[in-house]
């Protein structure tokens, strides 16, 4: 999975330019009209009433007019890491100055396209004033967006010159607790203001304390869940496998408290971007967490099921969720930090091809996962047997499956293999066979040899896991030193260790019955055998050709009619009826 995950990486800030669109011929006012800045920004008259009416429309319940507001704003010499939050202050920074320095008539600002900058006002820590930039957009110039900080508490004392008792809720928090706060806790010592440092430290104490409450919390919870469930796997899940959702709660409040703070840029900077990157993390960790506990209950489920296909694919839906959560994170991470999500979502179309070619053995291995899971080729326990490979099927992930051989090793084969590979599933086999030659002493007489072969037949049919449909237990052969007879049968068993004690219990049956029926079994040896005497019965030397031939065919004889019958034709095996 962490190679999917690498390679994932690399595609996402490989390819995150934007997409090359292809090059088309334009006309002049075509042209002309691409470059042409936006009609809210065209002037300097244009650009102050789209900032007016974006904050009177904020004050009247559209929260997200803020944004219009900024685009006035020339930040750019503000990081942008934090230009998104550092704007926004802005804007209320700008706002609150204009209050308090006159009342703005729009009609009295110049509503040209071009010339020089449009003064706002002059203050002792700076200058506001209207610049047009390089792409023809008029914005408060940077300098000005820069002082504002200075230029609102030079302008601290002044009056607004139209009070409304209702603005000041519309205000960010920052800025009305300012306004609240004592002089000497506005004093600058070091770095921060005063009241921005007891600011961090009250937070900090109060993401710490809410980290250890909620992580108390759920491993009470946790510890309270365990006890209750009878579930082995339930109760093998740790008492802390909630703590990253403690963390989470910690980061959220360390990045709500530090917008309300009103910090300045390198402060901001610092202590933002760490807390974005904290939040982020807790919160794909917390998310992971939280797959666990669903692969767990499924799990459970897939295995109170007899059907073994969602064995494999349960643990294929944590590892898809935490690939999932962790694209998502990166996402979130890049978003927040203001990278260009478009641009970067672009790029993988225009990298797929690359990403394709580089990553041909995974994609190989994902679609042999596919074709594995598909076609049911095996699933989680079954005995397979792969090339050289031979074991039971431990897990089945994206990029190979690992299989237990029997000598407790695992063998990790890619699933890219189980395209083309020839798969012996031993797993799927519903009989389970046994094919062996009982060797018998060449003294047993032939009524015993009878009465061992229909025993064993019904020691067969007394086994309640043997297949009853199909067997063979006859005299095969004449061996050097022995009579054998064929054992031919099969288990209908669920797995391997059911069989093997089946077939302990059947061949001491086998060892018992011969026993009581005084058969030996034969060893593998040779005898030399000498006789000197003369033969008792014909003479051989002096029995001609034809009366040899008549003495074979009427013994024949003999024996078919003691035994099946003379003219009797026996009815084809026909196996009966399990009971």
């Amino acid at each position: 999975m962490w190679r999917s995950l690498l390679l994932l990486l690399i595609l996402l800030f490989s390819f995150c330019q934007p997409v090359i669109s292809q090059e088309s011929v334009e006309t002049a006012e075509e042209a002309k009209q691409r470059l042409a800045p936006p009609a809210t920004l065209s002037s300097p008259r244009a650009t102050i009433e789209t900032f007016l009416h974006a904050m009177n429309d904020i004050k009247r319940g559209d929260p997200e007019r803020i944004n219009d507001a900024v685009t006035t704003l020339d930040l750019s010499g503000v990081n942008q890491l934090v230009r998104k939050e550092r704007g926004r202050d802005l804007a209320w920074m700008l706002l609150e100055v204009m209050d308090r320095t006159r009342l703005v008539d729009t009609k009295r600002v110049p509503a040209r396209t071009t010339g020089k900058p449009y003064l706002f006002s002059n203050y002792k820590s700076g200058t506001i004033q209207i610049v047009q930039m390089e792409d023809g957009r008029w914005l408060f110039g940077r300098e000005g967006v820069d002082k504002l900080p200075l230029i609102m508490d030079e302008l601290a004392a002044a009056k607004k010159v139209k009070e409304d008792e209702n603005e000041k809720n519309y205000l960010p928090l920052h800025l009305r607790l300012r306004e609240q706060i004592p002089e000497r806790f506005k004093q600058r010592d070091f770095l921060l203001e005063n009241w921005q440092w007891f600011g961090i430290l009250f937070i900090i104490l109060l993401g710490v304390v809410a980290d250890k409450l909620i992580s108390l919390f759920f491993r009470s919870l946790v510890r309270s869940w365990k006890s209750r469930t009878s579930s082995t796997e339930f109760k093998a899940l740790s008492d802390q496998i909630l703590r990253p959702l403690g963390l989470m709660a910690m980061a959220v409040i360390w990045w709500i408290g530090i917008n309300l703070l009103g910090l300045g840029e390198e402060s901001l900077l610092v202590l933002l971007v760490a807390v974005k990157f904290l939040a982020s993390l807790s919160g794909v960790w917390a998310a992971y967490r939280l797959v666990d506990i669903i692969a767990v209950y499924l799990m459970r489920r897939a295995l109170a099921t007899e059907n073994k296909l969602d064995d494999a694919l349960v643990p294929l839906i944590p590892k898809t969720l935490k690939i999932f959560i962790t694209v998502i994170g990166f996402v979130f991470i890049a978003d927040n930090i203001n990278v260009d999500i478009s641009s970067l979502l672009a790029g993988l179309g225009l990298g797929g091809l690359a990403f394709a070619l580089a990553a041909k053995d995974m994609v190989q291995n994902l679609f042999g996962s596919v074709t594995v899971l598909m076609d049911r080729t095996f699933s989680v326990g079954d005995w397979v047997v792969v090339g050289s490979v031979e074991g039971s099927v431990e897990s089945i992930g994206f990029r190979s499956t690992r299989i237990r051989t029997f000598y407790n090793s695992v063998v990790t084969v890619p699933n890219s293999k189980f395209i083309t590979a020839d798969v012996d599933n031993m797993g799927e086999r519903r009989f389970r066979r046994l094919s062996c030659k009982l060797s018998l002493t060449y003294d047993t007489p032939p009524d015993r040899i009878e009465a061992f072969c229909e025993g064993v037949r019904e020691l067969i049919r007394r086994h309640p896991y043997m297949r009853k449909d199909y067997y063979q237990v006859y005299l095969n052969e004449f061996a050097a030193s022995s009579l054998n007879v064929l054992l031919y049968v099969f288990w209908e068993t669920p797995e391997w260790n059911t069989e093997l004690r089946e077939r302990h219990r059947f061949l001491l049956d086998i060892l018992r019955l011969a026993k009581r029926l005084g058969v030996e079994f034969a060893f593998p040896t040779q005898t030399l055998y000498m006789r000197s005497e003369a033969y008792e019965g014909v003479d051989s030397e002096s029995l001609e050709q034809k009366q040899a031939f008549d003495l074979g065919r009427q013994e024949a004889i003999a024996i078919v009619s003691e035994t099946t019958g003379l003219g009797v034709k026996p009815d084809p095996v026909v196996f009966p009826p399990a009971p």
